[in-house]
């Protein structure tokens, strides 16, 4: 009897699908083209598809199979995961499992947060997408909370308070599992917070460690700060996912800007602000950090994704991470040391002469002297950055990198400002500059890592592109308009060769995958994020609403 209930037993457990994804699953990401279970399509962050079933010959078969609505109107930033047939997608209201073979909701779950809690974020009402591993789906919350759910049936395993949101703490990442910590980031530098990361036990909640990014007075790097207070509300937010390399076992996150935007109270380097961290992810241990930006004065930081390659330098391979900071140089650095290797410029740069290859410090030119000095300037480029948060993607074959870029200038002044809790603490004055007429405000880019030079670029006149970058080996990029067509780019020239007018704006993140031999395209559709503030009157026709679009090829 007791044989025949263990064989029964047995085959339900056969039987049931498999949900419980282990370290080697994550680690392996991207070899088993039917799953997509990282953020960046890879802990490198490459997203890169080696998957040609759909390629330049063919592209312009490419048809919606079905669509989902995910029942939001803030807007859609995510990036889809998707694990034995299933499709999980976050939203700042929802997390959903799809079936990817028929469009189905197999489960919705609502998020509960405080209505005032948008009050205290700074860029958009958004999420940037989940996590999964061993059974669960992760994410974060507006209101600074991290949630479990059972990627079964969608119930609420545990919820953990990471900060309180009415100090100006919001969480809008994607969490990301790494040697078996579920790691954070945090959002609010524009709001006076003392950023840090997380590191929690993925089956519990439990904290596990916590990683400040400004140091308390006696602890390593306290002397860049004023012997004062400044420090406790410094800024260095980890809004993006860091990228992770298993072998050597580091986590690399970029850190945000410092607090106030305006520097005349916080003199000194102010470490870790506008730095990446190589940090250990069993203990938050730093490792090693290189500091973009000493003093940062204009948000011009380094929390935009830091993407990992193995790439020749001088006739030798070496393993790089590479990042488009949005002050618009292109940062090549070895990734086991934190050696700079390059950072040239990739697009118009005034407030730095040059990055200084020895000491790695940009070198402030005379606009930025005027602006220490009290005097309005036009900055290039300008807060949004020589790229914006939307993700770049490197394509080992060619060895170039693919971005969404911005070609803007502000003009700004500091101005006094004071420190009140849950209020925003920047203190620049930040206005429009002219621009010439017939020139863009935006690029496409492909993109040299070592040089900077552009192999290619396509230029953008009217509104940036705030989504994603995804490069296949089938020759083509995937990218999105705020306006709502999904595009797909030649990776060799830049050309378009399809697009699909989708229901609303695109600022998400594309991913490509398999099931039962047939490759499909994703994207997630709903305008919301800073960009519709930055370009309202162009985007005020453009109808709300979120849905994920999938393609794939029409049968000849």
């Amino acid at each position: 009897m007791k044989i025949i209930a263990s064989a029964i037993a047995l085959f339900f457990i056969a039987a049931a699908p498999a949900f419980s994804q282990s370290l080697e699953d994550l680690k392996n990401d991207g070899k088993n083209t039917d799953n997509v279970l990282t953020y960046g399509m890879g802990y490198n962050q490459q997203r890169y598809s080696t998957l040609t079933q759909i390629n330049r010959q063919n592209v312009k078969r490419l048809v919606p199979v079905w669509s989902t609505s995910l029942g939001s109107n803030y807007g859609e930033q995510g990036q889809p995961l998707v694990y034995n047939g299933v499709m999980f997608v976050a939203n700042a209201q929802y997390t959903i499992a799809i079936d990817v073979a028929t469009g189905q909701q197999l489960w919705r779950t609502p998020v509960d947060w405080d209505p005032a809690t948008p009050r205290v974020v700074c860029c958009g009402i958004s999420n940037k997408g989940p996590a999964v591993y061993n059974g669960k789906v992760y994410r974060g919350t507006l209101d600074a909370h991290i949630v479990a759910l059972d990627q079964k049936t969608g119930k609420q395993v545990w919820k953990t308070k990471i900060a309180e949101w009415k100090e100006g703490f919001s969480i809008t990442s994607a969490p990301m599992v790494a040697n078996g910590v579920l790691i954070t980031g945090i959002s609010g530098a524009e709001f006076g917070i003392r950023g840090f990361l997380d590191g929690l036990d993925p089956e519990s909640g439990k904290q596990l460690w916590r990683r400040y990014t400004i140091p308390a007075p006696g602890e390593k790097g306290s002397e860049t700060w004023p012997k004062d207070d400044s420090w406790k509300r410094g800024g260095g937010s980890t809004w993006i996912t860091g990228s992770y390399d298993p072998q050597l076992d580091l986590v690399y996150w970029g850190i945000g800007n410092a607090g106030p935007w305006s520097p005349g109270g916080r003199p000194g380097d102010n470490l870790y602000t506008a730095s990446l961290l190589a940090i250990r992810p069993k203990t938050g241990e730093i490792v090693w950090f290189r500091q973009l930006v000493p003093n940062e004065m204009f948000d011009l930081d380094a929390t935009w994704e830091w993407i990992l390659g193995d790439i020749d330098v001088k006739g030798v391979k070496r393993k790089v991470t590479m990042h488009f900071s949005r002050g618009g140089f292109l940062y090549v650095i070895d990734r086991v040391n934190g050696e700079l290797i390059s950072a040239e410029p990739f697009e118009t740069v005034n407030w730095a002469t040059h990055v200084d290859m020895k000491t790695g410090r940009p070198v402030e030119s005379e606009v930025s002297k005027k602006v220490r000095a009290g005097e309005q300037i036009e900055l290039w480029p300008g807060q949004w950055g020589g790229k914006n948060w939307a993700h770049a993607a490197f394509n080992p074959e060619t060895g170039l990198l693919y971005a969404n870029t911005m070609h803007n200038s502000r003009l700004v002044k500091f101005e006094p400002v004071e420190y009140k809790v849950g209020q925003r603490y920047v203190g620049l004055q930040n206005l429009p500059a002219p621009r010439e007429a017939g020139t863009p405000i935006a690029h496409v880019d492909a993109v040299e890592p070592l040089t900077g030079k552009q192999r290619w670029r396509a230029p953008i006149m009217d509104i940036p592109h705030y989504t994603a970058m995804l490069a296949t080996a089938g020759g083509l990029l995937f990218t999105g308009k705020e306006t709502g067509e999904f595009i797909a780019l030649d990776i060799d020239s830049g050309k378009t060769l399809w697009q699909f007018q989708t229901t609303s704006g695109i600022n998400a993140q594309p991913i490509t995958f398999t099931h039962k031999g047939r490759q499909y395209v994703a994207i997630q559709s709903g305008l919301g994020g800073v960009n519709v503030l930055r370009m309202g009157p162009l985007l005020k026709d453009v109808p709300r609403g979120g849905t994920v679009w999938v393609f794939a090829l029409m049968d000849q």
